[in-house]
This record gives structure tokens, C-alpha cells and sequence, in this order.
């Protein structure tokens, strides 16, 4: 089993890098968590073009109809910027649930980035991200049945770029076998954990280095290594986990990847709060979009507990 990436997938996320670091994402989240989501539109088509917005439509849809892996590596980056938007739902998720429902038209304004779409699961996730901004919305009953929906009430997220909003079914469109595409959604919010963290990481490392105490940066202190050497490493133990389960797919892969982020991710956010101090706090200081983001997304598509179980119950009967 090969768990480097390939030329072809070093190169994207090289792009996306260059697409985004020479973009104001921070800027496009702040404007974005203020009900103005003009930059982060715009950031969505220029991402589409690079061929985020369609990795999972099939190509008879205009999509590119790629594999598993192309998607954390697209979500590991997204995650490392702080990118604003539901992209879980609009593109892990509904394209498998859409395809099964032969929705062309949606699907081609997917891939294109011209549409961006929502989508509330119940139990999983009874909110739709976003529905203020998405283009369609959809919601998937206990029993598979994928509705067309209206957005209601909003609800507040800890994290203030996700709006989350109840969501009124009004057209049943088909019953689908949605296990897989909720499991690319898991898969594609840990490899947004796991880039998150990396981000936290290296601004920490960076600020460590900068501050001086006593004439001297806190970096070289003792205490400070050990902090973030353990963040480190729980991210380095925590990247094979989001690779294998990307290749397998399997459930028990996919819950070990999601829990194994989550935790690397919320102990880096921890970490490079406790490391900045006082000014880590202030939502003026870019380091709070990725505090608060991780503090959400360890709860998304699954709570650690539910993940837990699930690994649990595989082990149990031996699958």
C-alpha cells in the first residue's frame, strides 16, 4: 500500500496553496462569519476552477470523478486556510447522493462552482450548513429519502463562519443508499481537522520563535518544545489514519481517522492557545478562526464518542 502522494497530487495542493495563501482567506472568513459572503463566493468559483468543487461528480456530469484520496488532499488544504463555506456537504456528500438520484442539473452547477448546495442528515447533522448562501438545499431522512428543503430558523455555531439553520423538506426526489457518501463526508471534515492543526502548528512554531522573554524566545524553553513536539505528533500519527481511510473507505478506517484528527487537532489548538497567551483569545488575532473552527468540526459528522463506538462495534464483530 503506497501512502505517499503523487506527483499529480503534490502539485494540487501546491496549487491550492499558491491559490489561497495569495488570497485574503482570513479576510474572506471574517466577512463571511459577518453575513457577507461576497470573498468567499468568489474564492469558491476560483477554487472550482482549479477542480475542487467537482473532484467527486462523475464525468458524465462535467465533473473530474476522482478518487477518495484527491479529496483529503484538497480538504487538508482547505482545512490549513480556513476556508469559509459547506464544503463537506456540497462536495463529499451530495455528489454520490445526487448522482444516485440522476440530478444532472445540480450536479453540473456543482462541478462548475456556479452552484453551491447544503444539506441537513438526520440524526447526524440536523442543521445545514450555510443554507443562507447555498444555491440548494437538501435533506436526508432516517430512512435515506433525499428531500429538496427550504432553510427556517438559524441557529448559532461556536465557530462564527458556520451558520446552521433547521431545513424544511418540501419534495421527496429519491431514496438513496447514502452510507458511502456519509463516510466521504467524515473522511473530508478529519482531513479538514488535519489541516487545521497543521496550520495552528506552524504559527505556534512560528510565534515560539518570535517572542522573546527574559531576552530570550520562549521557544528555546524547555516546557515549550515538549508542547508542541506532542502536537506533532499526535498530527503525524494522525495523517496515515486520514490516508488509509481515504484508500479503504471502510467504516472502522473512517471513524479512526475522524477521532485521531479531532483529537490531534483540538490538543494543536489547545497548545498554540496556551502558547500565545492572552492575545490567543481575541477574535481580532487570526489564530481564533482555527481555534473555534476545530472546536466545531471535532463535534461534525459525528461526534469522537459515536466514532469510538463504531470502532468498538466493528472490533467486536470482527469486521
Amino acid at each position: 500500500m503506497r501512502f505517499g502522494r503523487t506527483p499529480e497530487q503534490t502539485a494540487f495542493a501546491d496549487a491550492l496553496d499558491d491559490l489561497l495563501g495569495a488570497a485574503d482567506t482570513p479576510g474572506a472568513a471574517r466577512s463571511w462569519a459577518d453575513g457577507d459572503p461576497a470573498l468567499g463566493l468568489s474564492l469558491w468559483r476560483r477554487l472550482a476552477e482549479l477542480g475542487v468543487a467537482g473532484l467527486l461528480v462523475p464525468e458524465e456530469y462535467d465533473g473530474s470523478g476522482a478518487s477518495p484520496v484527491d479529496l483529503t488532499v484538497a480538504f487538508e488544504r482547505l482545512g490549513y486556510h480556513g476556508t469559509p463555506g459547506p464544503w463537506v456537504e456540497s462536495v463529499a456528500v451530495l455528489p454520490g447522493l445526487l448522482t444516485q438520484a440522476d440530478e444532472a442539473k445540480v450536479l453540473a452547477g456543482i462541478a462548475s462552482g456556479e452552484n453551491v448546495a447544503t444539506l441537513a442528515v438526520q440524526p447526524m447533522t440536523p442543521r445545514a450548513l450555510d443554507a443562507d448562501v447555498a444555491d440548494h438545499a437538501f435533506t436526508l431522512t432516517t430512512t435515506s429519502a433525499l428531500y429538496r428543503a427550504e432553510p427556517g430558523d438559524r441557529h448559532e455555531s461556536v465557530d462564527a463562519t458556520r451558520h446552521l439553520f433547521d431545513l424544511t423538506p418540501t419534495e421527496q426526489i429519491a431514496t438513496v443508499d447514502a452510507r458511502q457518501s456519509l463516510d466521504l463526508g467524515t473522511l473530508a471534515c478529519s482531513a479538514q481537522l488535519l489541516g487545521a492543526g497543521r496550520r495552528m502548528l506552524q504559527d505556534t512554531v512560528a510565534y515560539a520563535q518570535q517572542r522573546h522573554q527574559f531576552g530570550k524566545p520562549i521557544g528555546g524553553q524547555q516546557a515549550v518544545k515538549h508542547l508542541l513536539a506532542d502536537v506533532r505528533v499526535a498530527l503525524d500519527f494522525a495523517a496515515p489514519l486520514v490516508h488509509n481511510a481515504s484508500l479503504t473507505l471502510a467504516p472502522r478506517d473512517v471513524s479512526a481517522a475522524k477521532v485521531a484528527a479531532g483529537d490531534a487537532a483540538y490538543l494543536a489548538s489547545r497548545t498554540a492557545l496556551q502558547v500565545h497567551g492572552a492575545i490567543g483569545y481575541t477574535r481580532e488575532f487570526d489564530l481564533s478562526l482555527w481555534i473555534l473552527k476545530v472546536r466545531a468540526l471535532v463535534g461534525a459528522w459525528g461526534t469522537p464518542a459515536e466514532h469510538r463506538a463504531r470502532i468498538l462495534e466493528s472490533l467486536v464483530e470482527g469486521r
